[in-house]
């Protein structure tokens, strides 16, 4: 059973807005920005990012995955343009990583939303730092401002959850190292990282990752949401585990995600990863449109197998 206090404080979250919520729990990242990066810091994104597998990734033109899960209910209630409930059930994701694009198809009992993200990380484009989002519903294109910074934010995430030390092999970041911790049984090293511009259309977002001492995989990254209005001052961590290898590459095929501002370790989101497949050769115009074609069209290739880490 949840304490008294914390039935209190789900009460007052269902009655209160999110912005007054937002201001009466202790930040569980720094609240200091960090000024460079610490040499040993960058050695152990290095390892970690070779653990989750460089070389490998280096091969890879597209990346084709599916998800499916479930989210907890009052999730909807505080952040609902984040969730997007009537759209976001499963998933089909297609990472075209020559052109730094992401592209989503969620489907939900309210109907299918489509996503186009321009990477945060285009080279040699300033200009496009923050990249660029579209975003269709049932087929008809959203100008909505909040449905296009939800949008942006949600597939840089992923991207995140995903891919982990490897998302932010072409990011301008500063990484520091944090303090030990673990998870699920997994003795960890935590490393903090300030990303300009941060996820989504966030100018700036701040970035924990927990990195196994063992063999140096991302066992959680914790992450500010400021690419929202009504999420800024928010934070969430979410746990990756069951990892595969295919195509050299270290995949997490199970993610939780819990809310730690403003309700601590509230339950957010589980997912699993269903489907992977990689290079199928598709281009821009198979992607950038209300719906998948050519190539990109089929779902991902159902996960098996063995290779868990």
């Amino acid at each position: 059973m949840l304490c008294l206090a914390r039935r209190r404080l789900l009460q007052a979250a269902r009655a209160a807005p999110l912005a007054v919520l937002l201001g009466g729990c202790a930040a569980p990242l720094p609240q200091t920005l960090i000024g460079k990066s610490s040499p040993l810091a960058l050695t152990l994104l290095g390892e970690s990012i070779e653990a989750h597998g460089r070389t490998g990734f280096q091969a890879l033109r597209d990346i084709n995955v599916g998800y499916t899960g479930e989210w907890r209910p009052l999730i909807g209630r505080l952040q609902p343009a984040l969730v997007d409930a009537g759209f976001r059930g499963s998933s089909e994701e297609r990472l075209l990583l020559g052109s730094s694009l992401v592209a989503q198809a969620h489907t939900g009992p309210s109907g299918r939303k489509q996503v186009l993200r321009g990477s945060l990380a285009a080279p040699g484009r300033p200009d496009r730092a923050q990249g660029d989002v579209q975003v269709w519903f049932n087929g008809q294109e959203a100008l909505d401002t909040q449905k296009r910074a939800a949008a942006a934010l949600v597939a840089d995430a992923y991207a995140l959850f995903l891919l982990g030390p490897l998302a932010l092999v072409k990011r301008d970041l500063i990484v520091e190292l944090g303090d030990d911790g673990a998870v699920d049984g997994h003795a960890c090293r935590t490393l903090q990282v300030q990303l300009r511009p941060g996820l989504g259309f966030s100018r700036l977002d701040q970035v924990a990752l927990y990195i196994d001492r063992d063999d140096a995989l991302m066992r959680r990254v914790r992450l500010s949401l400021n690419g929202l209005a009504s999420t800024q001052g928010a934070v969430v961590e979410v746990d990756t585990a069951d990892h595969v290898k295919r195509h050299g590459v270290m995949w997490p095929t199970r993610f939780s995600e819990r809310l730690l501002r403003p309700i601590p370790l509230l339950p957010v989101h589980d997912w699993r990863l269903i489907g992977l497949d990689v290079n199928r050769g598709y281009g821009v115009l198979d992607i950038a449109r209300p719906t998948f074609a050519g190539a990109a069209l089929r779902p991902a290739l159902k996960l098996g197998g063995s290779g868990r880490g």
